[in-house]
């Protein structure tokens, strides 16, 4: 199982990145994703989970409606759209592998993260 971010990188407030994962060694289609991140003294906590077809989605609630979960099943990449951003979205940001999906988040496998600074 192999999970590699990209599109981490520095953006000033108001500003717009597109995070991809791009996923091998398993089959993508059939299992639900999640970002994660992790600001500088934090733990780390979920930002958004996307079922396997796309068809359900969740948020960490005070993200909703400036960041987009999304995946294409036939590249085997998910992404994660985020605007409007601001500096406390600072942070290394993790795609993982869904492995549980109830009242919590569980993931299995985890990429290597790519860092995201907001900052003027």
């Amino acid at each position: 199982v192999q999970l590699v971010e990209s599109g981490g990188g520095l953006v000033q407030p108001g500003g717009s990145l597109r995070l991809s994962c791009a996923a091998s060694g398993f089959p993508f289609s059939s299992y639900p994703m999640s970002w994660h991140r992790q600001a500088p003294g934090k733990e780390r906590s979920l930002v958004a989970a996307i079922s396997s077809a796309s068809s359900r989605t969740q948020y960490e609630e005070s993200l909703k409606g400036r960041f987009t979960i999304s995946r294409d099943n036939d590249k085997n990449i998910l992404y994660l759209q985020m605007n409007s951003l601001k500096p406390e979205d600072t942070a290394v940001y993790y795609c993982a592998r869904v492995s549980t999906w109830g009242s919590k988040i569980g993931v299995d496998q985890w990429g290597q993260g790519t860092q995201v600074t907001v900052s003027s």
